[in-house]
């Protein structure tokens, strides 16, 4: 396994990691096989566990917590989010002290841990003064509830003012953001936001780095019985022919190279020296085993190039000697 710094903290992780969403404590991957698949991960040497308590409404958090307990913590980076509403509740959303206090305190206890390694505001909130949420992270941080914070999906005007604001209270600074970021999707990482990181040393624990399971090459000749697909309603809307086009023309040249679609795709987003970790989904324990390929994919200039014209869709100019 491989372990990286996040951004300019000293906090290391899995360059794979396993993350919850969409998948474990929902109805999706029964809690027995969602435990195998952690346990998989565990001991292969991934020990970034990334989960939100509005996956499955808190189910997740308790699946996780359930596996966690037979391995030792500190060995483990386990985070978890907040700011979707979680009921009816007006209060029971956002990032407010109010929201956050009572949303970590609801983690820890379906965890059935003391802290959170990483917590992460899953959204920005703009109801909510920043001063306001960075001193309850701060004092959920001097509690030892939380060792570290990030962001999810903010823009880099929102990590700028984020990072003014903790620094004007003398508080702990976020250290990673954690958005979408795959070869389909890259113009959030890559119009600015990847500066914004690189010069308050941040780093990037990405989501989706397989754009769903497209970039596996699962739907390059239709739509599987057992696939997200049939289960997840937005999902329907999400397979395009152009995201279609690019899995298919990665799949033939992750062949070419020996290796698989979903490797070759894992390893683009690492190549990126801001990504800490690629958080993976896996609902077979034998997916566990196909993301860590990755680890061992290499590229070439003439590697690089190829992607590149698949990704834009140029025509492919033939070399001559």
């Amino acid at each position: 396994m491989e372990y990286r710094r996040v951004g300019k903290s000293g906090l290391k992780v899995s360059a794979i990691s396993l993350g919850a969403w969409l998948t474990y404590g929902s109805n999706s991957v029964e809690q027995e096989t969602a435990g195998a698949c952690l346990r998989k991960a565990i001991e292969s040497g991934i020990n970034f566990i990334d989960v939100a308590d509005i996956y499955a409404r808190g189910e997740a958090e308790k699946v996780v917590g359930q596996v966690i307990k037979d391995f030792k913590r500190s060995d483990l980076v386990i985070s978890t989010k907040a700011y979707w509403s979680m009921s009816d509740n007006v209060n029971d959303r956002g990032l407010s002290r109010k929201h956050l206090v009572e949303s970590v305190n609801k983690s820890l206890q379906r965890f059935g841990t003391d802290y959170v390694d990483i917590f992460f505001c899953h959204r920005f909130d703009d109801e909510v003064p920043l001063e306001e949420t960075v001193r309850a992270i701060e004092d959920l941080i001097r509690q030892g509830k939380i060792l570290y914070w990030g962001t999810s999906m903010w823009n880099a005007a929102n990590i700028n003012d984020g990072i003014a604001a903790a620094k004007l209270l003398n508080a702990n600074r976020p250290i990673v953001e954690q958005p979408e970021y795959n070869m389909i999707d890259r113009a959030f990482v890559e119009s600015g936001l990847d500066n914004a990181l690189a010069n308050h040393g941040m780093g990037l624990v990405v989501w989706s780095p397989l754009a769903q399971g497209i970039l596996t090459g699962k739907y390059n000749s239709g739509i599987p019985a057992d696939s997200r697909y049939n289960t997840v309603e937005w999902f329907k809307n999400h397979i395009t022919d152009e995201k279609l086009r690019i899995a298919r023309e990665i799949t033939k040249l992750a062949e070419e190279m020996g290796t698989t679609a979903a490797a070759l795709s894992l390893a683009w987003v690492l190549k990126n020296p801001l990504v800490a970790s690629a958080i993976t989904g896996a609902t077979k324990t034998t997916q566990v085993e196909e993301n860590l390929k990755a680890l061992n994919v290499k590229f070439t200039p003439e590697i690089d190039e190829k992607i590149e014209t698949i990704l834009q869709n140029k025509p492919v100019v033939e070399k001559h000697n």
